[in-house]
């Protein structure tokens, strides 16, 4: 009898599930496994000819040749974070590109501003800040305002200007934009001191820390790939781009005893205006040397 009442039940139980599965088929995606359909990862191209700042890169050479292609496999499939560079590069570069040409720095240096920050206003545990991440002292020396209140490393436009200055500096001095760009990393007075100890004179040439060893050829993999991002496996169709919003620009040379207030007779709220005015650290802006600040407010 026992038997009987476990068999009956059982069969009533299994009735249950397939009526259940019957009303959530319709709601249940179905995923048919194939053996010949994987995820197919193919290794990066890197190009015959590859070069940084109209100066050759030594491909040939196998060390050379293999530090690049670490950096293409790392940022061709660390696809969450390339697509994030290729998305603002898109809002950020037609503010930067202007600004190199006027100051004669290689469009490629704008990539160094992408490996930096990933272009975004991001602080580094040593406290560097910015695009162009800037220490403060660094950032006095080369005409930024770095106090409690303004801190101009925060400042797209003028924190370009100030790396466009550093750079032009390394230049003369290094003879050529690689060991430039290295310089940005390690500092000028490290990179001079290597460069004399191991009696070389390139940058491919030396023997670095890891992170001043990656730096270029780094630097090398996102401007290729920001380049060419369907050879590499990035489609994005014109909507998937950031823009910087329309604004307007005001001057104002008196103090603000409280930058909430003065957003809202713009009809900006403190973070709208935050957003455009990044490089304001506090929410009042004493002024009393009558210093002229321009702002942006966005356009209604």
């Amino acid at each position: 009898m026992r038997f009987f009442i476990y068999i009956l039940s059982s069969l009533l139980i299994l009735s249950c599930e397939n009526a259940a599965q019957e009303k959530t088929d319709d709601f249940v995606p179905k995923i048919e496994m194939n053996n010949t359909n994987h995820y197919k990862l193919i290794p990066p191209i890197i190009p015959a000819g590859i070069s940084f700042c109209g100066e050759k890169v030594p491909i040939q050479r196998k060390d050379v040749y293999e530090s690049l292609d670490r950096e293409f496999l790392v940022n061709m499939y660390w696809q969450s974070q390339t697509f994030l560079f290729i998305k603002r590069s898109h809002k950020w570069f037609p503010i930067i590109e202007p600004i190199l040409k006027e100051n004669g720095v290689p469009d490629d240096f704008k990539y160094l501003a992408v490996i930096e920050s990933g272009l975004m206003n991001v602080v580094s545990p040593s406290g560097a800040r910015g695009f162009w991440q800037f220490m403060p002292k660094t950032a006095k020396d080369h005409g930024l305002e770095v106090n409690a209140f303004v801190d101009e490393r925060y400042h797209v436009e003028k924190a370009t200007q100030a790396a466009c200055v550093y750079l032009k500096e390394a230049y003369h001095k290094f003879g050529n934009w690689t060991l430039a760009a290295a310089s940005y990393n390690m500092g000028k007075a490290g990179l001079e001191k290597r460069l004399q100890q191991q009696r070389v004179t390139s940058y491919y040439d030396l023997l670095l820390n890891m992170e001043t060893a990656r730096y270029v050829y780094r630097m090398i993999a996102v401007k290729t790939i920001l380049a060419n991002p369907t050879q590499y496996g990035f489609y994005l169709e014109e909507k998937d781009y950031y823009r910087f919003p329309s604004y307007t620009e005001i001057k104002v040379d008196s103090s603000i005893s409280n930058l909430v207030d003065f957003a809202q007779q713009y009809d900006l709220t403190y973070k709208e205006f935050k957003w455009l005015n990044p490089w304001l650290r506090d929410k009042e802006l004493p002024n009393p040397s009558g210093k002229e600040y321009v702002f942006k407010i966005l356009k209604q």
